[in-house]
């Protein structure tokens, strides 16, 4: 069965950072645009970043853009998030998803991709 699953989330202390992976089994990751996006109650869905077939990065969120990174490592069929200088403004689900729209602001809005994971928790606390 083709699924994404997240993994790397849980509790981090201010200042700290965190590694999302996102991991695909069933389908080759590596053929899909492949962005992250996040939950907070209460707020709309916010786009964070993508990383396309070719390797081209597209960061939305304006309150990440000198904290972030996404990466492709193909070989274990994983796209990873790295977030820098966390605080408690990141708490978030974190979802990752197939066929992100590079250099669309509003992504993940109206968004309908082909997979996603289920998502994972990070809570930014001391």
């Amino acid at each position: 069965q083709a699924q994404l699953v997240e993994s790397g989330g849980g509790l981090v202390q201010p200042g700290g950072s965190l590694k999302l992976s996102c991991t695909a089994s069933g389908f080759a990751l590596s053929r899909y645009a492949v962005g992250w996006f996040r939950d907070k109650p209460g707020k709309e869905r916010e786009g964070i970043i993508c990383i396309s077939v070719g390797g081209e990065i597209t960061t939305y969120a304006e309150s990440v853009k000198d904290r972030v990174t996404i990466s492709r490592n193909n070989t274990e069929n994983t796209v990873n998030l790295q977030l820098n200088s966390l605080d408690s403004e990141d708490t978030a689900l974190y979802y990752c998803g197939t066929d992100c729209v590079p250099h669309d602001p509003a992504w993940p809005r109206g968004w309908s991709g082909d997979y996603w994971g289920q998502g994972i928790q990070v809570t930014v606390s001391s």
